[in-house]
């Protein structure tokens, strides 16, 4: 058995079947009933973890634990193939060490949501650090420690509150987690983490993990979750590739759509850059017989021979490539021609075929030592054969073909030439022709290769004309500047009529606060009894807010907007039916220091107008006018990584050139560099380079 993907002790079978299945946890259904996320999450911890610290302990961090088995239990044995643990941490932002803002709020356009009180943290930790369940290292030897003891037995070190304080803290800061989550109070959360089997896990892949926390997701009612897709593959920006074959990142699998882009980018953008890479045909690349043949001709040649399929745009290339990175090697049998649909009869594909058989007899390609490349036979034969589609065909089947004295047509993909061979040799049980195919490493090379030379925006490759390759680049820019994936739970949580319940959509406004500054949180559901007055509403959004927002400590819902003035004893029913939204007044004082807590972004004040159309954060590098205070992208504004001591943006320079108060020249122009409006944005959730969902 492994722990969190390491070995432990044998565990009966009776304990680990107990455990719930991590690939199949939580399971649909079991949380039917409509309940906002402040009331679901509780209650699922209270159904399913277990405490690990008492509260009073740590007030600030509320531990719990769920143990899973991963897999079935075998039958008959007392193992079950791996275990995992998931960590929940519940932290008081208004206590915590850690900073009050979330800087991915910020750069995903909710920077005007107030400072939630909790969040909620969902944590696989990584099998190369930690540890068994419930367990820990010590902080002078290493050894693991029960989170129990008082003392290391090894060491001889007392273990005190603070030093589990700051390993708890240590958890919530490290992105080496196979799985990191932190949702907010108000149900909008962020996935910082995903490390599958690339990223270090043992025995749960991307999909695994993704699948789980979707699930999750759903099962405790988040509304929103945004990610930063920053995922590599075989070293290459996975959402960059993964865009060019299957039209949206790794995480549209799950139903993660484009959130925001960098750069002022929309969906539309984004959409249009993914059309134009997946369309653009093979034959703006292919050999025109012109001049030499180059590896990357070479290369398209290859798989263009090897596919069962035309391949025709950079879509049906990168794809098959991907297909023969991941394939089994029964997947490539020898496969008789007699049994696919083709163009043509038997006895054409088999006349061409010993003819070739002929070629490789007089070629002498009967020795180890000689192979005969398939441009060569193929020439070899074109005289006879009109059908250039006939010849193809029958070289794509003839691995695998009987000649004369018990020889066999053996082939093999040249490792230095990436060309496809083939030769005589004698016949052996268990035969197979997969080796015409390339080895998986040679596939990823060759991969890699092509990506770097004709789509990667920062590589070179004199491909005519040169309009495409801006087009390409550009292209391949927008994909890799679109970082930011959302998705949107509540599509999913239909609310439904039920005879006792009224649920309601609550939006607030506060009446004490100027309306071109007020905080901007999303609604909140309230769930009241069918019978629930005006009184009740006013009370538990009351409740509501005070619960989820730092700065609403203070709240009192006061009015309900569009009404006029009605009773408080009015029972709602009859104003708006069972489900709706509606509009609170209310009153918010920001007194003993709440007012730090109004807004995600902080409490500082920034404006961003850049030249490419962005007016919020996004997470890229910005610089401030020193005349006007505008933040700009130091890319849009031509800033490399070295910066001048002073910076005058456009407008600024322009309006001193019209009134000729503050002649400049382009040439003696400096600039004072400022990281952005929030640089840590990116170092946070910059860990995510592992294997998504593919292996």
């Amino acid at each position: 058995m492994v722990f969190n993907e390491r070995p432990t002790k044998r565990m009966k079978t009776r304990v680990t079947a107990d455990l719930y299945d991590f690939l199949t946890f939580p399971f649909a259904g079991d949380f039917s009933d409509a309940l906002p996320f402040r009331n679901r999450v509780h209650r699922f911890l209270a159904d399913h973890a277990r405490v690990a610290f008492p509260p009073s302990l740590f007030p600030s961090l509320m531990t719990w634990q769920i143990l899973f088995r991963v897999g079935e239990v075998v039958d008959g044995s007392d193992l079950s193939s791996a275990m995992v643990t998931l960590d929940i941490v519940e932290e008081d932002v208004t206590c915590s060490r850690s900073t009050v803002y979330c800087d991915q709020c910020r750069v995903v356009g909710w920077s005007g949501h107030p400072v939630c009180r909790k969040r909620f943290h969902f944590i696989i930790r990584s099998g190369s650090d930690a540890v068994e369940a419930y367990q820990r290292p010590c902080s002078k030897c290493g050894d693991l420690l029960q989170l129990s003891e008082a003392r290391c037995k090894t060491c001889n070190l007392d273990i005190c509150v603070d030093d589990l304080e700051d390993w708890l803290y240590l958890q919530i800061e490290d992105n080496t987690h196979l799985l990191h989550g932190v949702v907010h109070s108000n149900g909008y959360g962020h996935l910082l983490t995903l490390n599958g089997r690339e990223g270090g896990s043992m025995h749960l892949s991307g999909s695994d993990l993704i699948g789980f926390w979707d699930r999750l997701c759903a099962a405790i009612s988040v509304r929103k979750v945004t990610v930063m897709d920053l995922s590599k593959k075989f070293g290459l920006d996975y959402r960059l590739l993964h865009a060019i074959t299957n039209g949206h990142s790794w995480y549209g699998n799950w139903g993660y759509e484009f959130g925001t882009g960098c750069y002022g980018l929309t969906k539309e953008a984004y959409k249009k850059a993914v059309d134009t890479l997946s369309n653009l045909p093979l034959s703006s690349f292919s050999f025109q017989g012109r001049g030499p043949r180059n590896r990357v001709h070479t290369v398209i040649s290859l798989y263009q021979s090897l596919a069962e399929t035309e391949l025709l745009t950079i879509k049906d290339l990168f794809s098959f490539l991907l297909k023969l990175v991941n394939r089994k090697p029964s997947q490539h049998e020898f496969t008789s021609p007699i049994n696919i649909l083709v163009s043509w009869t038997r006895n054409e594909v088999e006349e061409v075929q010993q003819a070739l058989i002929k070629v490789l007899l007089a070629s002498s390609a009967c020795n180890k030592a000689k192979w005969a490349t398939r441009r060569t036979l193929k020439g070899a034969v074109s005289m006879r054969v009109r059908s250039s589609e006939l010849v193809d065909y029958s070289l794509k089947h003839l691995p695998g073909k009987l000649a004369a004295n018990g020889m066999v047509v053996c082939s093999r993909c040249n490792p230095t030439s990436s060309a496809v061979e083939f030769r005589l040799g004698p016949f052996t049980n268990g035969f197979t022709s997969n080796s015409s195919y390339p080895s998986k490493e040679q596939v990823i090379s060759d991969l890699t290769f092509l990506f770097n030379t004709i789509i990667h925006p920062e590589k070179k490759f004199s491909y005519r004309p040169k309009i495409m390759r801006k087009t390409i680049a550009d292209s391949a820019r927008t994909l890799l500047d679109c970082k930011q994936f959302m998705k949107n739970y509540e599509a999913d949580h239909v609310i439904t009529e039920t005879p006792t319940d009224i649920k309601l959509w609550c939006h607030v406004e506060l009446s004490d606060h100027p309306k071109e500054d007020q905080p901007s949180p999303p609604p909140e559901l309230i769930v009241l009894p069918i019978d629930a007055t005006v009184d009740d509403l006013k009370n538990e959004v009351t409740s509501a807010f005070q619960e989820v927002y730092a700065m609403y400590k203070r709240f009192q819902a006061e009015e309900l907007l569009g009404y006029g003035k009605i009773s408080n004893l009015y029972t709602l029913k009859f104003l708006f039916g069972a489900n709706t939204s509606v509009r609170i007044l209310g009153k918010c004082p920001t007194k003993h220091g709440l007012s730090r807590f109004r807004k995600e972004r902080g409490t500082e004040e920034w404006k961003v107008d850049c030249t490419c159309g962005a007016k919020d954060d996004d997470g890229e590098k910005m610089l401030a006018c020193d005349t006007c205070g505008v933040w700009q992208h130091t890319r849009c504004a031509g800033i490399g990584s070295s910066a001048p001591s002073k910076f005058e943006c456009r407008r600024c320079v322009s309006s001193y050139m019209k009134t000729k108060k503050y002649p400049i020249s382009s040439s003696s122009e400096t600039c004072k560099l400022k990281t952005s409006c929030r640089d840590e944005a990116t170092a946070v959730a910059c860990n995510i380079n592992v294997n998504f969902g593919v292996r």
